[in-house]
């Protein structure tokens, strides 16, 4: 993707739709009290009932998926329009860790509770994107519709989008498009890539079974802690010479547990983790692959297996013509300068199921501040952003869908 350094629009090229210095204020206030009432996923009954007031106060007219938590919400659509929308979509879900920032008002108020991982940065980007669109509208400046998706349950495999979907999310819509906060990205810019931006995702739990029995007799009994540790060792290892290793199918444990006395050899172990795959094909393949790998090492050693696979997510593999358009949005608004090469990723994004039915692209937003060195990660509990993303986000959805009418 090449890009010309230092490249600023010009004063005539300049769109409508930049973000209100009021409105940003009130963004930033949003996104602290979700912030402090951070909901899991399925639950977020409170944000939903949040951005559905702050939508319908807009004179919008938001409608709760069939689930009962997220929402739907047309700007600029009209009864019979069948003009191709475009979407916006935000995930609305916290995570079950306990927020540990200190020195901030707007620290999370619920036990274990925090959005350590910027839904709730997301969630205020599409709002206020919302709020600027439909003032654009309401002004005939808005050139085709767009589709607001406040989607729950993320980060609850297989996430929240399928139920998004059977309730209607993609219905008329041409393009979607969404961002996810990266705090290695200084934020005012954003990182962009063709193709898969992110990996599959499942869950994998494994249970072993066999007879136990004394640790003086190991050779009478099926030796599950060792099994288990052959099976935690090994099937990474088989099936890095199963795949072509350009797929990058990667087996992480997270769990193994065996055991309750130092003597006695248990007749019952667990492991679980996750699979993830760089990948779509390669994702197709690995239920088969991983299910004959453990039963194969699991035999080796006459442990029984029960294996439950649980799919998760498939990449996020962008499409050129929407990363032209974000690119454009972008350049847009604060220039090419802006616009950073990203690299994929092993983490999961359920983003990747709207992508199964529609074209559509997902940017890293920068929410680091420049200069910070503290290198805050996704899923920690010290979390943070800058909320001047807010506004980027906002500008950058605006341009986008201002643009979108000029990108095939």
């Amino acid at each position: 993707m090449s890009r010309d350094s230092d490249v600023r629009p010009s004063g005539d090229e300049a769109l409508p739709g930049t973000l209100p210095e009021a409105l940003r204020a009130e963004l930033i206030a949003f996104r602290r009290d979700l912030h402090m009432h951070p909901e899991l996923g399925n639950q977020e009954f409170r944000t939903t009932a949040a951005i559905k007031a702050r939508l319908e106060k807009a004179g919008l007219e938001p409608r709760v998926l069939d689930t009962g938590t997220g929402l739907l919400c047309d700007v600029g659509r009209r009864e019979g329009d069948a003009r191709p929308v475009l979407a916006l979509r935000a995930d609305i879900d916290a995570l079950p860790i306990p927020d540990t920032k200190s020195g901030v008002p707007y620290r999370s108020t619920v036990p274990d509770r925090a959005h350590a991982c910027g839904h709730d940065i997301h969630t205020t980007a599409v709002l206020g994107a919302g709020l600027v669109l439909a003032e654009l509208d309401r002004q005939g400046l808005l050139p085709r519709p767009v589709r607001l998706i406040f989607q729950p349950a993320e980060e609850v495999l297989p996430g929240g989008a399928p139920d998004a979907i059977a309730s209607g999310a993609l219905e008329g819509v041409g393009r979607i498009i969404g961002v996810h906060c990266d705090p290695r990205v200084d934020v005012g810019r954003i990182g962009l890539r063709v193709g898969a931006i992110t990996s599959a995702c499942d869950r994998l739990e494994v249970s072993l079974d066999g007879p136990g029995g004394h640790t003086a007799r190991p050779h009478l009994t099926t030796d599950l802690v060792t099994a288990a540790a052959k099976v935690a060792t090994e099937v990474p290892a088989l099936l890095a010479r199963r795949i072509d290793a350009r797929a990058g199918l990667a087996v992480t444990w997270g769990r193994l547990e065996a055991g309750h006395a130092c003597n006695v050899i248990p007749q019952h172990a667990e492991l679980s983790g996750t699979v993830r795959c760089l990948e779509l094909a390669a994702w197709r393949e690995a239920p088969d692959l991983v299910h004959a790998a453990i039963d194969e090492v699991a035999a080796m050693h006459g442990a029984k297996t029960v294996i439950d696979y649980v799919r998760g997510v498939p990449p996020v593999v962008n499409d050129a013509a929407v990363i032209d358009l974000l690119a454009g949005a972008m350049t847009a608004r604060r220039g090419s300068y802006a616009i950073e090469d990203t690299e994929q990723s092993l983490g999961g994004e359920d983003f990747s199921w709207y992508l199964e039915h529609v074209p559509g692209a997902m940017a890293r937003l920068g929410v680091r501040t420049p200069g910070d060195t503290a290198r805050l990660d996704l899923h920690r509990g010290d979390f943070d952003a800058d909320e001047e993303a807010i506004t980027v986000a906002v500008e950058l959805f605006t341009a986008s869908a201002l643009l979108d009418g000029n990108h095939p």
